[in-house]
């Protein structure tokens, strides 16, 4: 598998691919997304634009198989900054880690920590964020599309030190597959020090 790290720019020739695996993945339990390609081409758009965003990429055989994006919070939706700036944070010092998706055949192969790594790696060389930041959707345990055995990611994410911010918390809206609507959905933030 080829790894390779992109920022802004460098990104465009890819947009179409990491549509696809979003939608791909993001179909999948616990967001259920029902995606288009035009609404992912525009999301995906502010880290082209971004100057200081970053994407590992992971390509097999030509194909991208896997992606980790990360953003500074200035760069990312409103949705995202608006508990930031609500509880007197100040999102200039904050990087926000965007979606890790893989493709299911490549999973359990390390890429979760890789992706951690080579983002905290990118922000602490930027040297002009002092917290990294991401948020993770929350279905409740008796949701009717929860598949048996499920396991959150909770456990490693605590290990890759962020924590839980119960008080930080947004609304996103997408369609599930099934619906016939945008529905809102509660996402709660984990944050790290970059100490």
């Amino acid at each position: 598998m080829d790894i390779r790290l992109l920022s802004g720019e460098a990104l465009r020739p890819f947009i179409d691919d990491l549509a696809r695996l979003r939608i791909t993945v993001f179909r999948e339990y616990p967001y259920l997304y029902d995606g288009s390609p035009d609404y992912e081409a525009g999301y995906l758009d502010s880290h082209v634009r971004s100057a200081w965003s970053l994407c590992v990429l992971v390509i097999d055989e030509g194909r991208v198989v896997g992606a980790s994006t990360g953003l500074p919070l200035l760069d990312e939706a409103e949705a995202f900054q608006q508990p930031f700036l609500a509880q007197g944070w100040n999102p200039e010092r904050i990087f926000y880690f965007g979606e890790s998706v893989v493709l299911p055949e490549y999973r359990n192969t390390d890429l979760d920590r890789r992706f951690f790594e080579e983002r905290e790696r990118f922000v602490r060389g930027l040297d002009r964020f002092d917290w990294c930041a991401f948020c993770a959707l929350r279905r409740p345990p008796e949701h009717s599309a929860r598949p048996a055995g499920y396991r959150s990611p909770d456990a490693f994410w605590l290990q890759r030190g962020f924590t839980p911010q119960p008080s930080l918390q947004t609304e996103y809206h997408w369609r599930d597959i099934g619906e016939q609507r945008e529905t809102a959905k509660s996402m709660m933030f984990w944050l790290k020090e970059l100490t």
